[in-house]
């Protein structure tokens, strides 16, 4: 078992110079997620996010199939290396339309799973040459759909290579919180990354994975802190992971707005504080793809919350 994986982790998570040691970016959206971004507002969005004080970057090959990692190491080339930290993500194969596995380094068109360490030394291979990086500080296994595979396969080649030093870090991501806390009771991890499972809406993680982690040692990233839209701006079509929201969610979601702007603060802003209450979460990524969607979490991040609202939100 590694000693003192939470701290391994908060290390690796924080970089030097930077404002907001318990902010990242996510990179998801600049990898064309959902629409399409130019390659010069995927450069001013990281730059933008460097500017106002992030030094935390997360990326996968699974978003845009390999161009998430290219632009944000495009976007990273003259940072010094020791001013920033990269997390990346592991468990899926950029293939061609017919299923060929790509050239390492190359783009794809869609992913596949592959939990095989093998697979893991390939798709981390591939993604230095997408970012042009020569390590990461965080590794994720990217929603692994095989617990028993992962624990067999992809981890013991992920934690080789921690302590061969080529991660600072590893970890598994996922948008459910179940194997997560099994991932975390079994396995040599450093970090967990939940999405959409502790928000205002979605207390879910906080049952068995929040406390399995705290007892391990095991920092928690909060990502989807939105639920995928709902919690940014809560209005009719308004998604809710993923999908639109039902009327229900939509209800609850603009009776916590009415709580919040009735108290002087915007919806959004309580929902990228919210994680970083909890003594388990260490850090919160939220995705942007323009620079006025930077500017928009970083004011949210820093906006001061009034006294009592935390307990006015917990309100059936």
């Amino acid at each position: 078992m590694a000693l003192g994986r939470g701290i391994a982790a908060l290390s690796a998570l924080h970089a030097s110079g930077g404002s907001f040691d318990g902010v990242g970016l996510g990179c998801a959206p600049i990898g064309d997620l959902f629409s399409s971004v130019t390659e010069a507002d995927a450069e001013a969005t990281v730059g933008t996010a460097l500017e106002a004080g992030i030094r935390f970057f997360d990326t996968a090959p699974h978003y845009g199939a390999g161009l998430s990692e290219q632009r944000l190491g495009r976007a990273l080339r003259g940072v010094p290396r020791d001013g920033f930290s990269v997390a990346t993500k592991v468990g899926r194969r950029l293939v061609e339309a017919d299923g060929r596995e790509v050239a390492p380094g190359a783009l794809g068109v869609r992913t596949v799973p592959d939990l095989s360490a093998d697979g893991v030394l390939r798709s981390l291979e591939s993604s230095f040459a997408r970012t042009g990086l020569d390590r990461v500080d965080v590794l994720y296994l990217h929603d692994p759909d095989d617990v028993d595979a992962a624990l067999a396969g992809a981890l013991p080649a992920m934690a080789a290579l921690r302590d061969e030093g080529v991660v600072r870090a590893i970890g598994v991501g996922m948008n459910v919180s179940a194997p997560l806390a099994r991932f975390a009771a079994e396995a040599d991890i450093d970090v967990v990354m939940e999405a959409g499972r502790y928000t205002l809406l979605d207390r879910s993680a906080a049952d068995e994975l929040f406390p399995t982690a705290l007892d391990r040692d095991v920092t928690v990233v909060a990502a989807g802190v939105f639920n995928t839209g709902v919690l940014a701006d809560p209005v009719d079509g308004a998604p809710y992971d993923y999908r639109p929201a039902a009327p229900e969610v939509l209800h609850r979601a603009r009776e916590l707005q009415s709580r919040c702007l009735a108290r002087g603060l915007s919806l959004s802003a309580a929902a990228v504080q919210f994680p970083l209450r909890h003594p388990a979460v260490g850090a919160v990524v939220v995705g942007a793809r323009t620079p006025a969607e930077v500017r928009s979490f970083v004011a949210d991040a820093q906006a001061s919350v009034p006294d009592g609202l935390w307990s006015e939100l917990e309100r059936p």
